[in-house]
């Protein structure tokens, strides 16, 4: 019974690798489309896209609950403050922003993809609020309107 188990693990195991190359090249990320001549190049842009793809997947596994994972397992600190949740209910609130309705069944590594450049546009425009660069210009909004309205989005996902 034990070395069933064991077979079993195993087998989980594969399949989460399995996974994780499939949101790597086509149902994420598609590094396989990239036209990219020089081997070493290669090598560089997959392990750039090593990162979002591990995210991609922890997202995916916390849409289940299937992880015991933290929320700063898969986002930097700064990102706590923006997300203020647990990684599961940060899976719903990506999915949401990739353009998952909470119908027709459950957001995968596309939807996941999109949804986590469209949090990182939303983090980027927050972080511009909140280093005022344009703090003569008349038309610059106080850090407090670009936060109010960061959250009012956010609270519009819930």
């Amino acid at each position: 019974m034990a070395e069933a188990r064991r077979v079993v693990d195993l087998y989980r195991s594969r399949w989460t690798i399995e996974e994780f190359f499939r949101t790597l090249k086509t149902a994420g990320l598609d590094i396989e489309a990239a036209d990219i001549g020089d081997p070493h190049a290669m090598i560089n842009f997959v392990a750039a896209a090593t990162i979002p793809a591990v995210t991609i997947k922890q997202l995916v596994q916390a849409r289940d609950g299937n992880t015991d994972q933290r929320l700063s397992d898969a986002f930097d600190p700064d990102d706590r403050s923006i997300l203020e949740a647990s990684l599961a209910f940060a899976a719903w609130v990506i999915a949401r922003l990739g353009g998952w309705t909470g119908y027709y069944g459950k957001p995968g590594p596309k939807v996941m993809r999109i949804g986590l450049a469209e949090f990182s546009a939303i983090k980027y425009g927050a972080n511009l609020g909140l280093r005022n660069v344009e703090s003569d210009s008349p038309a610059a909004a106080p850090n407090g309107h670009l936060r109010s309205v960061r959250n009012r989005r956010i609270a519009c996902l819930r």
